[in-house]
Parts: C-alpha cells; structure tokens; sequence
C-alpha cells in the first residue's frame, strides 16, 4: 500500500508513484492510451488531469464549458486537492 507524504508537502516532493496514487484516491482513472493523462469524473463536471514535467494541467468540462488552470509542483497538495474538488 502507497502511503503519501503529509499533505502540505509540495507536489514536487512526491514520487510519481505517489502522485498516481493520489489521483486514485480521488477517484481519478489513469488513461489506457497516455499514462500522463488521468480521466476524473463528478457528478456535475469530468476532468482531465495531465502530468505534465513542471506542472499539472487540469481541464474541467462542465455541460457546454470547457477550462483550464495550471498548478505549479511547488504548491501544497492539501491546496491543489482542495482546487481540484471545488471544480471548474
């Protein structure tokens, strides 16, 4: 079992490993054709989460509205998770 750093450590403090774990945990699916592509999808909104090698780029798709935003690794996961569950 994966265990993960403290949640105010910095993504880019985290193994891939744990990264990948991270996204599992919140409910995220890991694309068959491009492991740098996570599939999460909510009942009001679906996302797509790339990792990318400075940053992760999450592209919400809520009805009709498409967006993105960028989080640098240098930000808390605790900051980044609480972002990613408010949504678009």
């Amino acid at each position: 079992m994966q265990t993960l750093p403290s949640a105010k450590t910095p993504l880019n403090q985290h193994s891939l490993k744990a990264l990948e774990h991270w996204l599992a945990t919140l409910g995220a699916k890991k694309s068959q054709d491009n492991p740098c592509i996570w599939e999460w999808v909510m009942p009001q909104w679906a996302a797509q989460v790339i990792i990318k090698q400075d940053e992760l780029i999450v592209i919400w798709n809520e009805g009709d509205v498409r967006s993105q935003f960028s989080f640098p690794y240098g930000l808390p996961r605790q900051d980044v998770e609480a972002a990613l569950k408010h949504g678009p």
